[in-house]
This record gives C-alpha cells, structure tokens and sequence, in this order.
C-alpha cells in the first residue's frame, strides 16, 4: 500500500496516479471516524500554518477547508482579496510572499486566472492546494465527489456517472472528469450544446444533449449550476427554458427503470438545474458531499505535509 503522494503540491487531478488517490480516499476514512467521535480533532498538523488565499468569493469551500485544518489542529489564517492590498495594485507574488513572510508553511489559494496556482509554485517554497482556478480544476470537489461515490456504492470503477449542465464552464466537470476516468468509471456530459466544450469527445468522455437519455444511462447524475458570473454572452434563451430541458424534477427522476444516485457539487439553484424534492430526496447524497468534503481535505492536507497517520 502506499504511504505517501507522489505530488509535492495539489493543482490538479491530472497530476494524481490511481493509487494517490487511493491513498486520499483510504486517509479520509480514517479522518471521517474521527470527525463522527464526540473529539473531533487530532494533533496531526500541530506545528503548520496554512493560509487561505480566496481571490473569489466561497462559502463552502472556504469553511470546508478551514473545518479540516482546525480538525487538524494547524495554526489558520484567513485572507480575502476583497478586503486587502490587492484591491490597491498589489500583485499575487507580492501578496503571498508578504504571508510567507509570516511563516506559513502551506496555501491553499482559489483565483479566478486559469493556472494561477501552478504560477505560484514555481515562485514560492511553500505547499499549494488548488481550492479552484479559473474553469480549469477544483480537485478537492472531485476528491469529494469520487469517494462519495465510493462510500453509497462501495466502488467507483465500473460506475456510469453522467456530468449534467454548464459544462463549459466548469472546473468542477473537468477535474471531475479526470477523477473518474482514473478510477475506471464510465463518464458522459449532459447539456445545451452551446455549453458543451467542443474539445470534450478528446477526453474519452460521452457527449449527450437529451436529458432523459444521459438519465436512462447513468448510475450517478452530478448536477451543476449554470455558472452566470462566467457567462459574457448568454448560451441559452432563458433560464425558464433551460430549466424545462435540462432540469432534473422529481417526475423525471420517478420515470426512470431504475434508482440513480443524485448529486450537486453547490451552491445549488433550486428550481433551475434541481427542484427541492430531488436535492433533498433519499436518492440525493448532496449533504454526504458536504460531510465528505472536510474528511478529504484533512487527508489531502495531511499527506501533503507528509506526516504519518494518527492512531
């Protein structure tokens, strides 16, 4: 078994082997027994300090982070560009080297320029987690979302689990995508083809565009949000329209042969991409996704500051 990352940084699923993320998923399960016990934390990252870069706003990434850090026992600081010197011109290298100065021994960084975390390695000493860059990964969420799948199936491979909606968009459907396919699932993309990527069929995945049909075929639906704040044109008449095609109702899921799991990475728009009674239904695993997500991000801090497993 192995015992240690092949990666010194985590930018993106890409750079994962099969049996790195097996070592993730089998962390996070001893991390989740810890985080169900009436003691929630371990001494485990005692001595480190991670600091918490978000260029863009986040709720939940943030907070998930921030939950497996303090479970970890690390030192946290906190910093939000909307309310610092990068508001006045200060630039990225700058703004971070200022942290380490501090002493920091790990960032982990959310930007909205595509490779801004790798341009950060390749300028800093310390470690670098990618909590998302631009619409290119978010492998945490992926993270997240393949051991979820593992936990409600007991496995991955072999699994059909169709992407549905702002593919184009999404750095969550890439890295996603990268994930699975590295664990031996099946993947197709779901959506109006204007959100589609036309480079998407290169990556090995299926491309549908009917709903009904990527429902007929898949195990595992992972609904996405149609991501507006990216958007500069708009891809689709109306949102009204897009929701009429593209949204999964509970009619929908009800005339299916078969019960499919249900997911949604969030924030989640209620009524556009999922109805209420479809996320909140006994097929939904959303909220497992939550809880999922602090026990990942604890393994994936641990193992990056290359500490051995806490009894």
């Amino acid at each position: 078994m192995k015992t240690a990352l092949s990666v010194k940084h985590l930018i993106g699923i890409k750079d994962l082997s099969a049996p790195d993320i097996e070592l993730i998923f089998s962390t996070a399960d001893n991390f989740k027994s810890v985080i169900n016990r009436p003691i929630k934390k371990v001494p485990s990252l005692r001595d480190v300090t991670i600091a918490n870069i978000f260029f863009e706003n986040s709720t939940r990434t943030r907070i998930s982070f921030e939950l497996a850090e303090r479970r970890l026992s690390a030192d946290v600081l906190n910093f939000s560009a909307s309310s610092s010197s990068v508001k006045k011109g200060e630039t990225l290298i700058d703004t971070v080297n200022n942290i380490l100065a501090m002493k920091v021994d790990m960032v982990v960084m959310r930007h909205s320029s595509t490779g801004a975390c790798k341009f950060l390695t390749d300028n800093i000493d310390a470690v670098v987690v990618n909590a998302g860059d631009g619409t290119h990964e978010h492998p945490t969420q992926a993270l997240l979302d393949a051991f979820s799948i593992r936990e409600k199936h007991g496995k991955v491979k072999g699994m059909k689990v169709a992407i549905i909606g702002d593919i184009l968009h999404s750095r969550v459907a890439l890295s996603n995508i990268f994930c699975l396919q590295t664990l031996g699932a099946e993947v197709m993309v779901c959506g109006p083809p204007t959100l589609i990527p036309k480079y998407i069929s290169s990556l090995g995945v299926k491309v549908e565009y009917n709903l009904m049909k990527a429902l007929e075929w898949c195990d595992v639906a992972n609904m996405l949000r149609i991501q507006l704040e990216r958007q500069d044109i708009k891809y689709f008449p109306s949102t009204r329209e897009y929701t009429m095609q593209y949204g999964l109702t509970k009619q929908r899921l009800d005339s299916l042969k078969k019960k499919i799991t249900v997911m949604h990475p969030g924030p989640i728009n209620r009524g556009v991409e999922i109805t209420s009674d479809v996320a909140d239904s006994a097929q939904s695993i959303i909220l497992d996704q939550v809880e999922n997500g602090v026990a990942v991000r604890m393994a994936v801090l641990y193992l990056l500051a290359a500490k051995q497993p806490e009894e």
